[in-house]
């Protein structure tokens, strides 16, 4: 094994002038120790200065918060008793009131209180004399009525007629016809009776001038009715030839007048204005008709409604109105209580109104079974809690709850005194008997409803939203669900300003909403 020679060169000393010296490698890391490693811690802590600083300056969104809701419960088979509670049975939802539906004098009743009244059967009767009267004035009226629809539909088929066969316009056209063809005859015949005429005169004036000249030969007596001859010829004569403008005045007014027939007989138009008249006579007959028909039904359904009916099949709770008591029937201005007559209810629907002290009210649930006992009844009767209701009372410290009867026996009624047993409901089958549970409970309003499931807002130790996704369970009747994975005990639910929420946005705390969750 041979020695590495020695390299005395570093035992040499370096006396050359300062300033060109060369920086040795020690020098260096001296140099980063000293400034640059806490330059670079300074500068990061003042990075973070910043960072903190800029985020406690940002503004954040403020919003209230409300703590898990968590219950601690004993499970207990389904079944068992939990409370006691005192009630009594009441018609349900309510009675029924039977109601007079016209004003009226009560004449009689007909029921009992607890007599069983079927559908449709009469509890009461009404003075019925006036409705009795109305109705007879009512059938008159439509006698009188359909009289006139009768006349109306007359009228109508005899204008119908009328101006189908219009023969008194054919008459008086055809004797115009008659007088104008007899005056043109007349006409036509005038020639002939002036050639007659001027040929009498003709004769007569021979007559008389023959007499005249044989005046001694012949009596005077003989020429005067020569001359009567000749003056009567001549007058016939000129009454003729003066005859012809008249006749044809006479003509021509013939004329006009056929014209004026023909054309009102291809007119028609009184006919026809007739026969609108006669039907619109008989649609306002028609029409007054039926007003009176409806006056006849409105007055038998008055005379019928003074028999008051059972509405539904039941029985008598109790009787409002007594014989000769007044009841209002339909009047708009009547009271409820007016027009009552008797009250009814079904035997087959029955509830308890249960007293339920406050501290049992977190067992009450919907569905719930209960056991009833009456002094009525030898066996327990089944019921079922329909819901909880906002009567509370102070002096007793309870809550009323309404309890459905499950067949109810007959010798159960209302006002009967009770005594509810409330059952513990099913469970779920893996939960064990007497198991200590912690269940997780959320208002039910904060809970939202995506595509992707239900989810709620909460508030992070970062004070940031985030929303969280949750499966939830079933929901109480006091407005909470439960929560069954997705949530921790010390979680803060945001239950104001999650309207503008987004995922991550910094938010701040205002305080606790402590109406949420309380019913």
């Amino acid at each position: 094994m041979t020695n590495a020679p020695l390299d005395l060169s570093q035992l040499a000393l370096d006396r050359s002038p300062e300033g060109e010296r060369s920086a040795s490698p020690r020098r260096r890391r001296q140099w980063l120790a000293r400034y640059l490693l806490p330059a670079t811690i300074l500068l990061g802590f003042l990075v973070l200065l910043v960072a903190a600083a800029g985020r406690g300056l940002m503004p954040r969104q403020e919003v209230t918060v409300v703590p898990v809701i968590v219950k601690r419960s004993v499970v207990q088979q389904a079944g068992t008793q939990l409370f006691q509670a005192p009630g009594w049975i009441e018609p349900r939802p309510t009675a029924i009131s039977v109601a007079a539906l016209a004003p009226g004098v009560i004449q009689e009743l007909l029921v009992v209180e607890g007599q069983f009244v079927k559908k449709g059967e009469p509890v009461a009767r009404l003075i019925s004399i006036d409705a009795e009267l109305r109705v007879e004035q009512a059938r008159t009226s439509l006698d009188i009525r359909q009289g006139e629809l009768e006349g109306a539909q007359a009228e109508v088929e005899a204008a119908k007629i009328r101006f189908a066969n219009p023969v008194h316009l054919q008459a008086p056209l055809a004797d115009a016809r008659s007088l104008l063809a007899k005056t043109k005859t007349e006409i036509d015949k005038l020639p002939y009776l002036i050639e007659a005429a001027e040929a009498q005169l003709a004769y007569a004036l021979d007559s008389r001038d023959g007499k005249r000249s044989a005046k001694g030969a012949v009596s005077d007596r003989v020429i005067a009715l020569a001359e009567s001859d000749y003056a009567s010829a001549n007058a016939n004569l000129l009454e003729l030839r003066n005859r012809k403008p008249n006749l044809q005045s006479e003509a021509d007014a013939l004329a006009d007048k056929v014209q004026a027939l023909e054309r009102q007989l291809d007119l028609m138009v009184e006919e026809t204005r007739q026969i609108q008249a006669a039907k619109a006579k008989l649609q306002s007959a028609a029409a007054l008709k039926s007003e009176a028909a409806l006056k006849l039904r409105q007055a038998e359904l008055e005379l019928q409604r003074n028999v008051v009916v059972a509405p539904l099949s039941g029985r008598v709770l109790r009787l409002v109105a007594s014989p000769g008591a007044r009841v209002m029937g339909l009047d708009s201005l009547a009271s409820h209580s007016s027009s009552t007559v008797v009250e009814m209810y079904d035997p087959e629907r029955l509830q308890v109104r249960v007293d339920v002290r406050l501290e049992d009210v977190p067992l009450v649930i919907q569905g719930q079974e209960v056991e009833i006992e009456t002094a009525s009844s030898k066996q327990v009767i089944k019921g079922r809690v329909l819901q909880s209701t906002s009567s509370a009372n102070i002096q007793k410290n309870t809550l009323e709850v309404k309890v459905e009867l499950l067949n109810p026996p007959v010798t159960v009624s209302p006002q009967m005194l009770v005594t509810a047993t409330f059952l513990a409901p099913l469970t779920d089958q893996e939960l064990q008997q007497d198991e200590a549970t912690e269940r997780v409970f959320v208002p039910s309003s904060l809970v939202t409803q995506g595509d992707d499931g239900a989810s709620v807002w909460i508030v992070d130790a970062d004070e940031t939203a985030q929303q969280r996704r949750i499966e939830i369970g079933s929901e109480s009747p006091d407005g909470l669900v439960e929560i069954k994975s997705g949530l921790q005990v010390t979680d803060k639910i945001i239950s104001s300003g999650r309207d503008r929420l987004e995922q991550g946005t910094a938010v701040e705390v205002t305080g606790d909403d402590a109406t949420m969750g309380i019913r």
